[in-house]
């Protein structure tokens, strides 16, 4: 959908009703367009247990992929993989932790922190304007095989009583909109790998067509177990090596499959007038959001890129942008092989051969996140934009002919950053990207 073809909405007094809206559904009947500010970040990932010090670790080009410590891969063939610090449970009580799944737990943990780094009270916000839309690829699949395994063990009758709702994909929305007393609306998306960005692209229209005035958005996953291991090994979409340099490889011609993460990203997006009544800081604005499908395959993109390439482009075109305003490019880049070249074929055709910003993958440093993906390089676009640091594809070292963008190698890179695309390819064809630019100050 285009920026002028939209019909936007006015702006929220953080009262529970909006200027220009009717009280009795909060929906804006102004033709205004409300801009959308991010105003707090939580993170919990394999370089950090918070938003800054994830951001700190890729600023220094640190790779948080290492052999898997949480159980043993005997017999199986991939070794590594993105996991987050072992004691992160401990920032959760054990009488919370028994009783959610990890997916949530993670969830949790980095919706405190977006929730705090924010400012938001019952005091300056209306707690039930503000939503929350958190997304998950996969879910409580942890639980579900320990509860399969009791279940064979002492009767089905016998499973845990939290087994269903500590499983439910959407949970992780329903425990952090509890946990922070928020009652606009709360919801989960659904979308394979690019959950996330879904989640932060349908926040922000929540809060430009004046559904909402806060929505803490973001996703989560937790994976890291043999059965998921297996289960994308057997596809043939795992890295199976031992060397943890030459594991998550994005655009390098020796690529041969993602290594799998797990962690959480939250970031709180805020109509820009009620962040500036409150006297909130803002990191950036989440100015534009596309999304297309390939209707292609299960599995594998289509060749020929076209549900990234209208992604893109409605995203910028979303945004009130031109293409060349754009100056970085936060790429899904899997370490996969067909992905890689899909996306930078993608690229090419949206940006043109000569036009192409710089376009690094932090999966290099992360793994792949799956849900939680779009979340966190959404995130890292919006600390990209303000700091003015390009994050780099690290342990880059053999070049591929069908890769040849300017992929930020191995260096991180100090410029001004304008306007940051993060894009997300999810399995069953879905393409989501998005567009995060400097704050500006006026509110129009």
């Amino acid at each position: 959908m285009s920026a002028d073809a939209e019909t936007d909405v006015g702006t929220g007094t953080g009262t529970g009703t909006s200027a220009g809206t009717s009280a009795g559904n909060g929906v804006n009947t102004a033709n205004v367009r409300r801009r959308v500010v991010i105003t707090g970040v939580g993170a919990i990932t394999p370089l950090g247990a918070t938003a800054h010090t994830t951001w700190e670790a890729m600023r220094r080009g640190v790779c948080g992929i290492a052999p898997i410590r949480s159980y043993d891969t005997e017999g199986q063939a991939a070794k590594l993989a993105g996991e987050v610090d072992p004691d992160a449970a401990a920032m959760v009580s054990p009488a919370e932790a028994r009783k959610m799944d990890r997916f949530t737990l993670l969830a949790l943990i980095a919706a405190r922190e977006a929730f705090a780094d924010s400012g938001i009270t019952a005091e300056n916000t209306a707690l039930d304007r503000v939503d929350v839309l958190i997304g998950s690829g996969i879910g409580g699949l942890s639980t579900t095989v320990r509860e399969i395994a009791r279940a064979h063990e002492r009767g089905f009758d016998r499973v845990s009583p939290f087994f269903i709702p500590t499983t439910i994909a959407n949970m992780a929305a329903g425990r952090v909109a509890i946990d922070l007393g928020l009652k606009g609306d709360s919801s989960c998306t659904v979308t394979a790998c690019s959950s996330s960005a879904h989640a932060l692209g349908e926040a922000l229209r929540h809060i430009r067509h004046g559904y909402a005035d806060v929505v803490l958005a973001g996703g989560a996953e937790a994976c890291v177990i043999p059965l998921a291991m297996g289960g994308f090994t057997a596809m043939q979409a795992l890295h199976t090596g031992s060397v943890v340099e030459r594991a998550s490889i994005p655009f390098d011609a020796e690529r041969s499959g993602f290594v799998l993460g797990e962690g959480a990203g939250a970031l709180i997006l805020e109509d820009w007038e009620h962040a500036h009544r409150r006297g909130a800081p803002i990191y950036a604005e989440l100015s534009g959001f596309g999304a297309a499908c390939d209707a292609y395959h299960m599995t594998a993109p289509d060749p020929a890129g076209s549900g990234a390439i209208r992604a893109m482009t409605r995203a910028v075109a979303d945004a009130g942008l031109k293409l060349s305003d754009i100056g970085y490019i936060n790429a899904h880049g899997t370490s996969t092989l067909l992905n890689d070249k899909g996306e930078v074929l993608a690229v090419k055709s949206v940006f043109g051969d000569g036009g192409c910003p710089p376009v690094s993958s932090t999966k290099s440093m992360t793994g792949h996140l799956l849900g939680a993906a779009g979340a966190v390089e959404a995130l890292v676009c919006a600390l990209a934009v303000r700091d003015g640091f390009i994050p780099a594809t690290i342990n880059y070292r053999v070049p591929d002919p069908a890769c040849d963008l300017d992929i930020v190698p191995n260096v991180g890179r100090e410029t001004p950053v304008a306007h940051a695309m993060s894009n997300s390819l999810g399995f069953g064809g879905h393409n989501a990207s998005l567009i995060v630019s400097r704050s500006r100050p006026s509110s129009r």
